[in-house]
């Protein structure tokens, strides 16, 4: 069993790539190139797997390549050999979308381009390929199902949709085996600043804040346990394919939270209270903010059996405990993985 994935330091692909490792696969990670020679979070995942001295820990089943997806001869030569590819190497800050919105084109569109090209030209088993909630917008309905419209409401979501287009493109015009997967708001220890949760965490366990400052209390989330969302694409990548191309797949606990109920929770986990003050500088831009994220994953289920296993308390509770001993990031602003 081998597995390349890109993105492979950052939140989710650093989970997704020790739950390979557990599961006994070989891995081939892409990591962005970096002058520090850093891995992300990577790092920490060997470092816990030779402090433990785990029976999933051998580091001849983790190479890691320094790279990036903009180049595309490098891009095939990394996917050579290798049976399973998993894509999550994207840039996924809403508010510097706005900001920046050639750089989330060529990451995230051109980016899978040459991925797509890659896996065609070496003929690849699987492309699992990592897509986002942000690209339906504000629901129409709920709970969102993968028939729902596609509607982007920032440049981020529009490259999403715009590289998960490419992939059913690549499907239907030369039968590359695909897979989308729609993972609704991932959580967990690893997350940076950039996600609420964290923020709301860094700032309830912080002496340094009197109070919890959030943007608004209002939007509705599905939010999915790191571990459960890697387990949904182990589960898909050993799943027999289905016949229709680039098949897309919610991954979701069906149950959403406001942002407020969310910071409840928080301080109750954490036996910590603070008062709550919403404040304009920590809304995200007007017109791309989503209201209710709130997923189906009935087909996921259906295909591969596949059900969240942390519930949302014990899942804060984890996350909690992680930034508690990881402040320091938070405090100074450089966790930005």
């Amino acid at each position: 069993m081998q597995a390349a994935v890109t993105g492979a330091g950052g939140f989710i692909g650093s989970h997704l790539t020790e739950l390979l490792l557990r599961e006994g696969w070989r891995v081939r990670a892409l990591v962005h190139y970096n002058a520090l020679d850093r891995h992300g979070h990577l790092d920490e995942v060997a470092r816990r797997g030779r402090e433990e001295g785990a029976a999933w820990w051998h580091a001849g089943r983790l190479e890691v390549v320094a790279g990036d997806v903009g180049d595309a001869r490098a891009l095939r030569e990394w996917v050579r050999g290798h049976g399973v590819v998993f894509h999550l190497a994207a840039l996924i800050g809403i508010p510097y979308s706005y900001r920046a919105p050639q750089s989330y084109v060529g990451t995230n569109v051109t980016g899978t381009l040459h991925l797509l090209e890659a896996c065609r030209e070496e003929k690849i088993e699987r492309l699992l390929h990592t897509s986002t909630s942000e690209v339906y917008g504000s629901a129409v309905r709920t709970p969102i199902d993968e028939a729902h419209p596609l509607q982007a409401q920032s440049p981020y979501a529009a490259t999403k949709i715009a590289a998960d287009k490419l992939v059913e493109s690549y499907a239907r015009s030369f039968d590359l085996p695909a897979l989308v997967v729609r993972p609704f708001n991932t959580y967990g220890p690893r997350q940076s600043a950039r996600a609420v949760i964290p923020t709301v965490l860094s700032q309830v366990l912080s002496g340094e804040c009197g109070e919890v400052e959030i943007g608004s209390p209002d939007p509705v989330r599905d939010w999915v346990y790191a571990e459960d969302t890697a387990r949904a694409f182990l589960a898909l990548a050993r799943t027999e394919l289905p016949t229709e191309p680039a098949a897309v797949f919610n991954v979701a606990t069906g149950r959403g939270w406001t942002i407020g109920e969310m910071v409840e929770r928080v301080q109750a986990v954490t036996g910590v209270k603070k008062p709550l003050r919403t404040v304009e500088g920590r809304r995200r831009p007007a017109a791309s903010e989503v209201d209710r994220l709130i997923g189906d994953a009935t087909r996921l289920r259906q295909l591969t059996g596949w059900e969240p296993e942390i519930s949302f308390e014990t899942g804060l509770e984890r996350t909690a405990n992680w930034i508690s001993r990881h402040l320091e990031l938070y405090r100074s602003g450089a966790f930005t993985v």
